[in-house]
């Protein structure tokens, strides 16, 4: 049997099997045929663009826990767009009740060593850090927070309560200390032009 979408070649059941006896060149090509309609199922759900790419690799990793399961070529565009809207209202579902976790940068005990003068700059650029988390989007703020807040959880907990893949921790976290980097560096040429 064959699938057939608009605009592209046919998909054989012999290249979905190959996808899920681990065919990295099948894989290649049966992502590079469906990425479009992957992102179209998922850009319906107008997440932030980290949500979005978190989405779009949880649905090509449940594809490749579950494509031995896939019967025919025909079934693989439809079971890809289910996957990719479970995913996205997973992704909304645990924004909307993920804690709100806050972190009270006058609670954190100060250096003591250090003088008067740098514990205040300390506590401006710690005030300016949480600040840029506070702007972070919710899945990322959520998850900086726990990994760096005042009682850091370890992966195992931060799976368990907020839902979060244990593969995405990395790439996530990767993204949100990526964008505290360019919204502090921003925010710094902006005190600098108002000084």
């Amino acid at each position: 049997m064959t699938a057939n979408l608009p605009g592209t070649c046919t998909l054989t059941d012999d290249l979905l099997a190959a996808v899920a006896a681990g065919s990295e060149s099948a894989w290649t090509e049966v992502v590079t045929r469906y990425r479009g309609l992957v992102r179209a199922r998922i850009s319906a759900f107008r997440l932030q663009p980290c949500d979005a790419a978190d989405a779009e690799q949880a649905t090509w990793m449940r594809l490749a826990e579950h494509a031995h399961r896939i019967r025919t070529a025909d079934a693989l565009p439809g079971w890809l767009a289910v996957v990719a809207r479970r995913e996205c209202l997973a992704i909304l579902r645990r924004s909307a009740v993920a804690p709100v976790l806050t972190l009270d940068v006058a609670a954190e005990p100060a250096d003591p060593t250090a003088s008067v003068e740098q514990q205040v700059l300390d506590r401006a650029d710690a005030r300016a850090l949480w600040s840029a988390v506070e702007r972070l989007p919710a899945r990322q703020r959520t998850l900086v927070h726990a990994l760096f807040g005042a009682a850091p959880l370890p992966y195992e907990e931060i799976v368990q309560r907020l839902g979060i893949p244990t593969g995405s921790i990395g790439p996530t976290r990767a993204r949100a200390l990526g964008r505290l980097r360019r919204a502090l560096a921003e925010d710094r040429v902006d005190e600098r032009a108002c000084a």
